[in-house]
């Protein structure tokens, strides 16, 4: 078992970390803030995965952008400080797999990098419920977070199809997905890699 972090750096993948950037439900680039920048790496056996995904991304004509992957612990318990409601991120960074660099936050794009349709963005988020949430405001992000689930048939059916398709693409190629998150996906077998400190 390799738990060295490997770059993600190759053109099938748009790198776009939500957390490097503002407008995410924080409201903060707390990866820019602790020097992280805007870079996605993952274990080796998860980055190899995800580099088996080209071949098919290729004959859809999809890129794949990628909105989280590793997370360093520190911009987890940032995260946490911000926002310390239970759910919203795991209440300690040893559980969660960003922390181990096995998991990865993702969607597919058309080769010009416009997102396919979904039933939410990534994370869910949305400008209205970010200000709600930073003013300490939860009930309405809560019922919208129900359309981020797997099992979720209110969306339109082009939304659905997407979220069906990408979870085939990724569990097919060695990643798990979790029930109520349709862009998360975490490395078969994660339980088995530790919390990596360190960052590149």
């Amino acid at each position: 078992m390799n738990n060295d972090l490997v770059l993600i750096d190759e053109p099938h993948f748009i790198i776009d970390m939500m957390y490097a950037r503002t407008n995410n439900m924080v409201g903060q680039a707390v990866y820019q803030d602790i020097g992280f920048g805007n870079k996605a790496y993952l274990v080796k056996a998860a980055a190899e995965k995800l580099f088996s995904l080209i071949p098919l991304l290729e004959k859809h004509q999809y890129k794949m952008r990628i909105c989280d992957a590793y997370r360093p612990p520190k911009a987890h318990n940032r995260l946490l400080e911000i926002i310390p409601i239970e759910g919203f991120f795991a209440k300690d960074y040893q559980k969660s797999n960003h922390c181990h660099g096995t998991a990865v936050d993702v969607c597919l794009t058309d080769l010009e990098g416009n997102n396919l349709l979904y039933p939410t963005e990534i994370d869910a988020y949305e400008k209205r419920y970010q200000e709600q949430v930073l003013n300490g405001e939860f009930g309405a992000f809560h019922k919208h977070l129900i359309k981020a689930r797997h099992d979720y048939q209110g969306a339109p059916s082009e939304a659905i199809q997407n979220r069906e398709f990408l979870k085939e693409l990724m569990e097919s190629h060695g990643f798990e997905s979790i029930p109520h998150e349709w862009w998360h996906y975490n490395l078969e077998g994660f339980e088995n890699y530790p919390v990596i400190h360190g960052q590149k």
